[in-house]
């Protein structure tokens, strides 16, 4: 419950010069929630209503119904405290179902942890949120009105700060972190939606985060929906056991339902394309701008219909590579042309690879176009598309299947294609292709080949990385591909690559 805009004025007009107008004795030595059933409705009518924490404040709701607390955040609460309240598992990562209530959770634990005893009096909880300033203001009115609803406890501190009982509670954006640093007594971090922070910032909020641990030991929360494979949560969830700080926990829609959910809920979220993202813990990335899902959709239905196995000998291939080393991904992906459909029979990317591996790895691709043999014929029929960003991978390829690498011969076939609007690969094997120049064109016409009225481009189903790559695919204002926010972008720079390479011939397409 949001304080409204007047009252909130009006209280810190009148009561400027303090923190807080009311007693919060009521809330001292409560438990956080009685998880028996029985003793807690015999401590609810005992007490009138004053039993625990959450019935004092005010239960947590939804569209005006309260709710108790289910048996999930029994779950959070258990792997935090034991019985006797000593420190379980003091640092938890927990990848959740958007709605499952876990952010309103862990405030009210925070709310509890200050106002039960003075044990935090004197400390720090951090919660830190995305860059966006508006976040961390909702956020710290939330805990604000978790003592405003029952209570009608006001504060009078700025939007990003709390004061309660004596425990400094700050929301920081991820984008501003200094100021977290160098905190004499943190107690409380908590991370919300840390796997939404832009790439460089989840580095930075979980190195800030940890290093309190030889500190203070404070309690550390990282929760999250899940967004892109390769980004915070999914390198944690894969980190190994022995080396992993966080007991790691995943909630799924399947907790919440016939709880939070209604199953018409669910049924209805299911319609929507992010929902394996949002409610089934799956690292899809947002749902980009740049293709429609209906395309990719019908491209991948198509993809059913052929075996990627399935070589056929005389048909036009193509072959796009989009090298990368140290911290970026090697694309690979190769298409032919047959039975009047562009199919993809390879698309992935590889992570940290060796340059001679990655050489030896793409001319077994080209000999095993044809019983493993790398002659003229096989050559004829595949091209070879590369980013033109690496010439030491590019000269090396061009000397492995027999063609020159001289960089002026190939300036001179450049300049004078450009000039006469012809193909570069009708002069070589293995063409540059410059993103710098190119980059805006391939993606257009990646997406003119997927809107086309008869489709034309089949994605067989195991290639899970190019279609995910497709689907979260964000272009920016001047249309270039945002490889932040988009998934495996070294296959679909591939894939783009590749498809550049394709002749509409059409008697093979029409």
């Amino acid at each position: 419950m949001a304080i409204p805009y007047q009252l909130r004025h009006k209280a810190k007009t009148a009561i400027s010069s303090s923190n807080t107008v009311t007693d919060l004795s009521i809330l001292r030595g409560k438990q956080f929630w009685i998880w028996d059933k029985q003793e807690h409705r015999e401590q609810f009518i005992k007490t009138n209503g004053n039993c625990c924490f959450n019935h004092v404040i005010g239960l947590p709701q939804k569209e005006k119904q309260e709710f108790p607390l289910f048996d999930y955040e029994q779950l959070l609460f258990e792997r935090l405290f034991s019985i006797d309240e000593d420190f379980k598992d003091k640092h938890l990562w927990i990848l959740k179902s958007t709605g499952l209530g876990i952010t309103e959770f862990f405030l009210r634990i925070i709310g509890w942890l200050c106002t039960k005893d003075d044990s935090l009096k004197g400390s720090q909880v951090c919660i830190v949120t995305g860059p966006r300033i508006e976040l961390s203001v909702t956020l710290i009115d939330r805990l604000k009105a978790l003592f405003y609803s029952k209570l009608g406890i006001i504060f009078s501190n700025k939007e990003t700060v709390l004061e309660l009982n004596g425990v400094r509670i700050e929301v920081y954006p991820s984008h501003h972190l200094d100021s977290m640093r160098g905190l004499p007594n943190v107690s409380f971090i908590l991370l919300d939606e840390a796997d939404f922070f832009p790439v460089g910032q989840q580095k930075d909020a979980r190195d800030i985060s940890e290093r309190y641990i030889g500190k203070s030991n404070p309690f550390i929360v990282l929760a999250s929906t899940p967004n892109r494979p390769g980004s915070l949560f999914d390198k944690i969830e894969h980190e190994p056991d022995n080396e992993c700080i966080y007991h790691r926990i995943k909630l799924d829609y399947t907790y919440g339902l016939g709880k939070i959910y209604t199953k018409e809920e669910i049924e209805k979220a299911k319609q929507s394309p992010s929902f394996k993202r949002e409610y089934d813990l799956q690292y899809l990335g947002i749902i980009g701008n740049t293709f429609h899902i209906s395309d990719i959709d019908k491209a991948v239905l198509l993809g059913k219909s052929y075996d990627p196995n399935r070589i056929v000998v005389d048909a036009e291939k193509v072959l796009g590579l989009d090298p990368g080393w140290g911290s970026s991904a090697f694309g690979v992906c190769l298409l032919q042309v047959t039975d009047g459909q562009i199919q993809v029979l390879m698309a992935d990317e590889f992570e940290r690879p060796r340059y001679e591996d990655m050489i030896s790895k793409v001319l077994d691709i080209i000999r095993g176009l044809n019983r493993w043999k790398l002659d003229q014929e096989v050559l004829d029929r595949c091209k070879i598309y590369v980013d033109a960003a690496n010439p030491e991978f590019i000269t090396t390829l061009k000397r492995q299947v027999g063609e020159t690498s001289r960089w002026d011969f190939i300036q001179e076939k450049i300049l004078y294609c450009k000039k006469l609007n012809l193909d570069l690969a009708r002069y070589m094997t293995v063409v540059p292709v410059p993103f710098s120049t190119e980059g805006k064109n391939m993606i257009m016409h990646t997406k003119e080949l997927l809107e086309f009225e008869a489709p034309l481009i089949a994605i067989n189903p195991k290639f899970d990385k190019l279609i995910t790559s497709l689907r979260t695919a964000i272009s920016t204002d001047d249309g270039k591909l945002d490889k932040e926010q988009t998934s495996y972008h070294n296959v679909l720079d591939a894939f783009r690559l590749a498809l550049k390479g394709i002749k509409m011939v059409k008697k093979e397409l029409d």
